[in-house]
C-alpha cells in the first residue's frame, strides 16, 4: 500500500499538475484589462466591403504595415496556430489594419490563404496613415509600430472594446508576436482559452448558452 502511494505521489501526481496549469484555463483566471475601452475603428473601407466594427466582438487585431507581402509569413503562423482553430466561432473575427494603397497586396494574402483555410473570418480594413497613428496610439501600449505602420503582434480585444492581456510585471505580454510560432501556441492560445471560457461562463451563468462560442 505505501509503496503504490510513493508512487502515486512521485509520478502521477506530477503529471495531474503540469496537465493543470499547462491548459492555460481555470474558473479561477480572468485575462487582465490592459487599455479600457478603446475607440472602435472609423468609417474605414474594407477589402470585402463590409462594415468591420470591435462592438460585441472577440477580435484578433494586426496592424501590416506597408510591406504586407513580405511579412505574410507571420499571417500563415496565425492563421495555422489560432484562426484555423477558432474562426468558426460566430463573435470572433481577425481583422488587420492596412495603410490606404496595399488593397492588392492583402487580396494576394488572402488568395494564398485560400487553398486551405476558409477565409470568411479575415477581415482587411484599409485607411491612411494619419488614421492609424491616431488609432494605434489610444490603445496605450508600450510597443510602438515601426516606420510602415505595422507590428509582428497582434492583440486581444474584447466584445466591450478592451485591449486584454498579462500584467505581472515578469510576465507582461499585451501582445503576440506572429514570427514567433512557438509564442502563439502557448502564450497566445493559452490567453485566447480564458477570453473564452469568460464568455462562455457569462453565457452559462445567464442560462443563454448557445453556439455562438
Amino acid at each position: 500500500m505505501k509503496k503504490n502511494i510513493v508512487l502515486f505521489v512521485l509520478f502521477v501526481l506530477p503529471i495531474v499538475a503540469y496537465l493543470f496549469f499547462a491548459s492555460g484555463v481555470n474558473s479561477f483566471t480572468k485575462l487582465p484589462v490592459i487599455t479600457p475601452k478603446i475607440a472602435d475603428f472609423g468609417n474605414w473601407k474594407s477589402l470585402n466591403g463590409k462594415k468591420v466594427s470591435l462592438d460585441k466582438k472577440i477580435t484578433v487585431l494586426g496592424f501590416s504595415g506597408a510591406d504586407l507581402l513580405n511579412n505574410r509569413g507571420n499571417y500563415f503562423n496565425l492563421n495555422e496556430k489560432i484562426y484555423k482553430r477558432y474562426h468558426g466561432f460566430e463573435d470572433l473575427q481577425f481583422v488587420v489594419l492596412c495603410p490606404l494603397g496595399t488593397e492588392k497586396e492583402a487580396q494576394k494574402l488572402v488568395d494564398a490563404l485560400k487553398p486551405f483555410t476558409d477565409v470568411s473570418g479575415w477581415n482587411f480594413i484599409f485607411a491612411s496613415p494619419d488614421e492609424i497613428k491616431t488609432f494605434y496610439k489610444q490603445l496605450n501600449l508600450k510597443g510602438k509600430l515601426k516606420d510602415d505602420l505595422g507590428t509582428s503582434y497582434v492583440y486581444i480585444i474584447d466584445k466591450e472594446r478592451n485591449v486584454r492581456g498579462r500584467k505581472e510585471k515578469k510576465d507582461y505580454k499585451e501582445g503576440y508576436d506572429t514570427f514567433h510560432p512557438s509564442e502563439l501556441s502557448n502564450e497566445m492560445l493559452d490567453d485566447f482559452k480564458i477570453i473564452l471560457y469568460e464568455y462562455r461562463a457569462a453565457l452559462k451563468k445567464n442560462h443563454n448558452a448557445t453556439k455562438q462560442l
